[in-house]
């Protein structure tokens, strides 16, 4: 990538490991400057990348996740005034970084889209002033009004924190007297690696349960324009536990559908008012008509950003960094070809031995296949995305070709657990 960054000109709020080892791959020596929570840093050896990292000029601690002060870091840090760009690694990162670029003049989200997409309540309530179709909600404050939810809506409801990401807490309860049991995982989620030790508050949505197959759509956006999107088809655990197992793209669904995602997408876009950067939406289509799920305001996870390069042959988040610093990047109308992940779940217990990594890669249409476990390593039940055991990359010719290729693979591939 020909960014043409100088020394510590591109600043991310919040170190994601896997974005800044592609940084590192792409963007000149000494460019990047990492912003982190102090306990984040001690907690994860987040400074220890500075040597390891060329693309790392360094690594400042500053309090972010939950309140975050843009004037006094840079009254302590004015070299970092210097940027010419300011990306979120995070999704608690989302709106420390929106108000950064903002203070520096730089291109962004804008703090009120930002702190809309960073609460899913905020979100809904949005979306249902500017007439889109949402389940119906209510924040419930303990499980015997989420089990009075329920039972207004056919005994079933999604619980989910207002805060997570990831599918952190989020249970799909198909009868009120699940409720509480299930009510301390979504009231207080487990701490995602990269959560400050203050804590994360949150409160507890309860949704109603929507009957449809799941898509999300990946809009960049410029100066409040949209100049590109995209639309996902998602596979989803059944069960209480809707973690996503595979995606491809572009979606097999008819154009008339997909455009009626985009112009959703697109809507609840400009209802925020978000300037500049990445909308990840996930969306079901109940009789036709899309229904919003959530929305992020950020790059998408689980390898879409791969997913969209492959399939549309162009650099994604290369595109989405020259946005990040005010220009046009050409963009392609369709895309070429297909591609698709499939997802790894282990059962839980001790890994004792692992096979079929070699048949998996040589299944045709397969680019890579990553293995996050080993043998002796302990398997956690799949709560969450960052449960999951590895992944296999595949394209293809069509959306079926590439997700056949990708199962395929990931078939080959057995993880026995004691």
């Amino acid at each position: 990538m020909d960014l043409d960054l100088g020394p510590a000109e591109m600043l991310v709020v919040g170190a994601s490991l896997g974005t800044l080892r592609w940084l590192d791959e792409e963007l000149p020596a000494g460019s990047v400057v990492v912003v982190e929570e102090p306990d984040v840093i001690d907690r994860r050896g987040v400074d220890e990348l500075v040597g390891r990292l060329s693309v790392l000029a360094r690594v400042v601690p500053a309090e972010y996740q939950t309140g975050f002060d843009a004037d006094a870091l840079l009254a302590r840090e004015p070299e970092l005034a210097g940027a010419r760009l300011v990306m979120p690694g995070l999704e608690y990162a989302v709106g420390a970084a929106a108000r950064l670029a903002a203070r520096l003049g730089l291109p962004g989200a804008g703090a009120q889209a930002a702190d809309v997409f960073s609460d899913k309540h905020r979100m809904r309530l949005l979306a249902a002033g500017a007439g889109l179709p949402n389940p119906a909600y209510a924040l419930v404050g303990g499980p015997a009004e989420a089990m009075e939810f329920a039972r207004r809506h056919g005994g079933r409801c999604v619980l989910k924190p207002t805060r997570r990401s990831g599918s952190l807490g989020v249970r799909l309860v198909a009868d009120p007297a699940e409720i509480p049991a299930a009510w301390a995982a979504t009231a207080a989620p487990e701490a995602p690696p990269e959560a400050t030790d203050r804590g994360l508050p949150t409160q507890v949505l309860a949704e109603q349960v929507l009957d449809g197959r799941e898509h999300s759509v990946e809009l960049l956006v410029a100066d409040g324009e949209v100049i590109f999107g995209n639309v996902t088809d998602k596979r989803v655990l059944p069960g209480p536990l809707p973690v996503e197992t595979g995606h491809t793209v572009p979606s097999a669904l008819p154009g008339a559908t997909r455009r009626d995602l985009l112009d959703a997408a697109g809507r609840l876009c400009a209802a925020a008012g978000f300037r500049t950067g990445v909308l990840h939406s996930e969306w079901i289509v109940v009789d036709g008509v899309p229904h919003l799920v959530e929305c992020a305001a950020r790059l998408p996870g689980d390898m879409i950003t791969a997913l969209i390069s492959i399939g549309y042959e162009f650099g994604f988040i290369d595109a989405y960094l020259r946005v990040l610093r005010g220009e046009r990047p050409a963009l392609p109308a369709r895309p070429t070809g297909a591609a698709a992940v499939e997802f790894l779940l282990a059962q839980p217990g001790t890994v004792t031995g692992i096979e079929g990594l070699r048949p998996a890669r040589r299944v045709a249409g397969v680019l890579e296949v990553q293995l996050d476990t080993a043998v002796g390593a302990p398997v956690a039940p799949v709560t969450s995305s960052g449960r999951r055991s590895g992944h296999v990359l595949a394209w293809g010719v069509d959306p079926a070709e590439a997700e056949r290729a990708a199962r395929a693979a990931a078939a080959e591939i057995r993880v026995t657990v004691a």
